[in-house]
């Protein structure tokens, strides 16, 4: 299957196979490699995935927030030339997800969120190990994870990277404080757009009940659960991740 990974402007992104384009957010740690399963099978259905790198380093400090990410992301989608387009996001990429639904819901059909941050105040800081040796830094990193397993030298090496880089952990906590500003609780009620909740069972940064009242607040929502599955559900459980989300999709005609 080819991948283009392509840079426009202020934009760079991968994008794999043709049809109804599903722009893909990842997390604050989350890299385009996390959704390799998603790539992998939705192409085969009839949709284009498209995954840009989100600029969490590269705006300045006084524009660094979640607010700024939507609107690169409706800037992204415009830039694209498309109308409206499915979003899919993970963590700090499911809150980036929403905002941009609230901000610009003529340009979002649908929502899928996983883990996502916007409603639990302690999922930006507590995840996201700020100190610490590399043994810390590894204990942090599998407790993102079902299975510790998944946490592989690759991630923790660059979660290790980016706490020892000032620049990136000082961008880092800013988008942390973003976050919990940001709560979307009152915003939540008065968002029509078909959303999938897939979330783990066993998720330790946004817990089942994140997911519940994400569940409970959104008027247009369906929530799916994954058993013995942490914070990364497309990652650490890709098969039942995708044919969870692909019969959402149908169901909804999308």
């Amino acid at each position: 299957m080819t991948r283009k990974f392509k840079t426009e402007g202020k934009f760079s992104y991968l994008e794999v196979g043709e049809g109804t384009p599903i722009i893909i957010l990842h997390g604050l740690m989350g890299g385009l490699s996390n959704f390799d399963g998603v790539s992998q099978f939705f192409p085969r259905k009839g949709y284009k995935l498209i995954i840009p790198e989100l600029p969490i380093y590269k705006m300045s400090l006084l524009k660094t927030n979640v607010k700024n990410f939507a609107k690169y992301v409706s800037d992204f989608i415009s830039h694209l030339g498309y109308t409206e387009v499915i979003l899919l996001g993970n963590s700090l990429g499911g809150h980036i997800g929403l905002l941009c639904a609230k901000m610009y819901p003529n340009k979002v059909k649908a929502l899928i969120i996983t883990g996502s941050s916007g409603l639990y105040e302690s999922a930006m800081g507590e995840s996201y190990p700020k100190r610490g040796d590399r043994d810390y830094i590894q204990m942090k990193a599998e407790n993102v994870f079902y299975d510790p397993a998944i946490a592989t030298k690759e991630i923790v090496d660059e979660v290790y990277e980016t706490v020892n880089d000032r620049h990136k952990l000082i961008r880092t906590l800013a988008i942390a404080k973003s976050a919990i500003r940001h709560n979307m609780s009152k915003d939540l009620p008065k968002m029509y757009i078909p959303t999938c909740i897939i979330w783990g069972k066993n998720d330790n940064v946004t817990p089942p009940s994140v997911a519940e009242e994400f569940n409970e607040l959104l008027p247009d929502s369906n929530l799916f659960w994954i058993d013995k599955c942490g914070h990364a559900a497309m990652m650490e459980r890709p098969d039942e991740f995708n044919i969870l989300l692909d019969s959402w999709l149908q169901q909804r005609e999308f």
